[in-house]
């Protein structure tokens, strides 16, 4: 099992960047064009949003858990998709750190198809694409 985590620290309140990411259905707000179009089946843990990406690809992730109080979600990937895993279980959380500091922590664990290092370096540029479209949606 390989595991990634990234974290960053931006200036802006935890429940200002709660807001934007909270929603299961909201990620094309902030993740930008990687996301060309997005559906949700369902509503809450057990959703299902099919995300389609450049190069008609699709990705689908079901809602695995939601913790409105803690400011977090993990999510799983289902089925075959474009990324070279399997058994993906992520997790983003939303930590406070002062008044207007907070802490994106964005980590996944599963198995790679393909080198770990490559792999691994392709999870963690999605992780900072997708935090630095929460700076640019924040206008940090």
């Amino acid at each position: 099992m390989s595991k990634v985590l990234v974290t960053e620290e931006l200036q802006a309140s935890a429940q200002t960047v709660w807001e934007l990411v909270r929603e299961f259905d909201g990620i094309a707000k902030w993740l930008g064009p990687m996301v060309q179009n997005m559906t949700v089946e369902g509503e809450g843990v057990g959703a299902i949003r099919t995300i389609a990406l450049p190069g008609d690809m699709k990705l689908q992730e079901q809602l695995e858990s939601y913790d409105e109080a803690g400011r977090s979600f993990a999510y799983a990937i289902l089925g075959d998709g474009p990324l070279p895993v399997s058994n993906y279980l992520a997790t983003l959380t939303i930590v406070e750190v002062g008044p207007n500091t907070c802490r994106v922590e964005w980590g996944s664990s599963f198995e790679p198809k393909n080198p770990e290092a490559e792999v691994v370096a392709m999870i963690e540029g999605i992780y900072k694409t997708g935090i630095a479209g929460i700076k640019t949606n924040l206008g940090l």
